[in-house]
């Protein structure tokens, strides 16, 4: 038995890193697709957002995600107190059936915490007032997650409704995602984004960076839904991993293709936001799905992104990194999916809607009353001459890629 803990912890702190390093990924990810003079704050916000993030789940975001709701209560809120402090079994195999211990528990979680407000950085990007981001993630990373996490993994009324949701395509993805649209909603688009009605191309300014940073998450994927197993069970963590990739595969494949046969042209962005489509997409359900649904959900997913991108454009929204698609849309999907797909026959389509439903209208108030007061009291957007000119030089008086010339003589 003590054998089998130790291996479980070790595959869980394993995980745990790979989740952690996906902050990589989401970093690369943002600043390839979006303009070199916005380079410095966007890697300011994904670090603040790991730093802090962990931090307000240490103060309390673990207990509020994890309350340990009494029997008969509503579900909905609950504080078991301030701080980690470990329940005495917390290191023995006694605590969560011998997967991992306490504090893998806390830090596994906490990388997740993070998660939600990354996916919000990449689709506010280059027109965003730091100081507004960073009081919007405190509250949304210490306050609104660990509250809609606790419905259902922390067992609360959602859970008991049998709403499933395996790793997080909705309380994480879309929990981010809605947070992402209301955000873009209120605070308009980039200055040239939109000239006579129609979007223009923004290019990015490093794709070769965006491409590494979605091989980066697909890897950190391993870990996101590998260790949601929450143990080193060999059938479930090996299964999971197969659907995991094989979702992602897929996800990227028809994204390009679709997207070939819309606009005919090769587009590299789609193929990889395709990916992140699919891992999205699997997620709600990585270990009740088989290998074929696994393709079939991964291939829908991608064939929304293409979709779902040309749409947010036409309604005037926009989305540097294409985050709402891939967080929000293929979340919905991926969550939805489990009540189609699923082996397991308690898994309904309805139930899943309800979850759905829950979260959206929680997500959505809650981001439009914290994204509204900042609007009306400091100010969510930068002045047009910061914009022009780079958020790296305005907000922090840096340049991530300075100029080296050589001495002429």
């Amino acid at each position: 038995m003590e054998g089998l803990f130790t291996a479980n912890n070790v595959w869980m702190m394993i995980c745990t890193a790979l989740v952690f390093f996906m902050h990589t990924g989401f970093a690369f990810l943002e600043i390839g697709l979006t303009r070199q003079k916005n380079t410095i704050n966007i890697l300011f916000k994904n670090i603040f957002i790991i730093t802090v993030g962990l931090l307000l789940y240490y103060i309390a975001g673990f207990n509020l995600m994890y309350p340990g709701f009494a029997e008969g209560s509503a579900g909905v809120f609950d504080f078991a107190g301030f701080g980690i402090a470990p329940p005495e079994n917390g290191m023995t195999p006694e605590y969560a059936d011998g997967g991992y211990t306490w504090w893998t528990d806390f830090l596994f979680q906490g990388m997740f915490a993070a998660t939600a407000a990354t996916i919000v950085s990449g689709a506010v990007a280059e027109r965003m007032k730091i100081g507004a981001f960073m009081i919007f993630t405190v509250i949304y990373v210490g306050l609104v997650y660990p509250i809609a996490g606790s419905w259902k993994w922390g067992g609360g009324f959602l859970d008991q409704m049998g709403f499933y949701d395996f790793a997080g395509s909705t309380l994480v993805h879309s929990v981010g995602g809605w947070a992402a649209l209301v955000a873009v909603y209120l605070l308009g688009s980039r200055i040239g984004k939109f000239k006579n009605g129609k979007p223009q191309a923004i290019p990015g300014h490093n794709i070769p960076l965006a491409t590494a940073g979605v091989l980066i998450l697909w890897l950190g994927w391993f870990g996101f839904n590998g260790g949601s197993v929450l143990s080193a069970d060999p059938e479930l963590t090996s299964l999971t991993l197969v659907t995991t990739c094989l979702a992602a595969a897929s996800g990227g494949v028809i994204a390009a293709l679709v997207n070939f046969l819309r606009y005919k042209n090769l587009d590299l962005t789609m193929f990889l936001n395709g990916i992140l489509g699919g891992l999205v997409g699997i997620t709600a359900g990585a270990d009740v799905m088989t290998p074929e649904s696994a393709i079939i959900i991964g291939g829908i997913a991608g064939a929304l992104i293409v979709f779902a991108v040309s749409f947010i454009d036409a309604i005037k929204l926009d989305d540097p990194v294409g985050a709402i698609a891939v967080h929000l849309i293929c979340g919905i999907w991926g969550t939805l999916a489990v009540g189609i797909f699923s082996t397991n026959p308690d898994h309904t389509f309805l139930i899943q809607l309800t979850g759905v439903a829950c979260y959206a209208a929680f997500c959505i108030v809650s981001s439009f009353l914290i994204i509204f007061t900042l609007k009306k009291t400091m100010g969510i957007r930068v002045s047009e001459r910061e914009e022009l000119e780079g958020l790296d030089a305005h907000e922090h008086g840096m340049d991530a890629y300075p100029d080296f010339r050589l001495n002429e003589h």
